[in-house]
């Protein structure tokens, strides 16, 4: 184990009951306020992914959670010699919802500042706009959903998540024709 890091560079994954990690998240806002904890927690968070899907035929964006069962808190847990700070550790431990840390049975152990940058770098990214969730693999057979080849039934030949387009390949007048189209446009045949 390296050094520690300094009190406000401290993340730790906190596994929760799932299904209430923004119930345990509020829960812990709301007792930061209260029993003035403010100066060893800074933020918690859970976090998040925007995913675009079709449903039915209509397109829509959900919230859906990273990590289900698990939030991240910025908090000062660990002492310079790398002992837990009573005061956070209690305040922790008596969050309802809260079962444990991440990686540890009785000492937590600190989210290394790559891995916390990377997660943050990820929820920015999802921020700025839905990722269309993708459940296509090269080679599989799709019908057009909508579009100018509306009924064709084609091949997927590529697949670019990062603008959420799929290559496909129809038969255009008797010839295997590539056509770009956008994930929603087909379903599965």
């Amino acid at each position: 184990m390296g050094a520690i890091p300094e009190p406000k560079d401290q993340w730790y994954v906190m596994h929760v009951r799932a299904g209430l990690e923004q119930r345990v998240r509020e829960n812990m806002i709301r007792r930061i306020e209260s029993e003035e904890m403010a100066e060893y927690i800074y933020e918690v968070i859970v976090p998040t992914d925007r995913v675009s899907e079709v449903k039915k035929g209509k397109k829509s964006e959900s919230v859906r959670k990273k990590f289900p069962g698990y939030i991240l808190a910025n908090m000062w847990l660990l002492d310079e010699h790398n002992k837990p700070m009573v005061k956070t550790w209690h305040f922790v431990k008596e969050t309802d919802g809260f079962l444990n840390f991440a990686g540890a049975k009785d000492h937590p152990i600190p989210l290394r500042p790559k891995e916390i940058e990377a997660l943050r770098a990820q929820m920015r990214e999802s921020e700025s706009g839905a990722k269309p969730k993708i459940q296509f693999t090269p080679g599989d057979s799709v019908r057009v959903a909508d579009g100018p080849f509306e009924s064709q039934v084609g091949t997927i030949e590529e697949i670019d998540q990062e603008r959420g387009l799929l290559r496909v390949s129809v038969n255009i007048f008797g010839r295997s024709t590539p056509v770009d189209l956008e994930y929603w446009q087909v379903e599965k045949a």
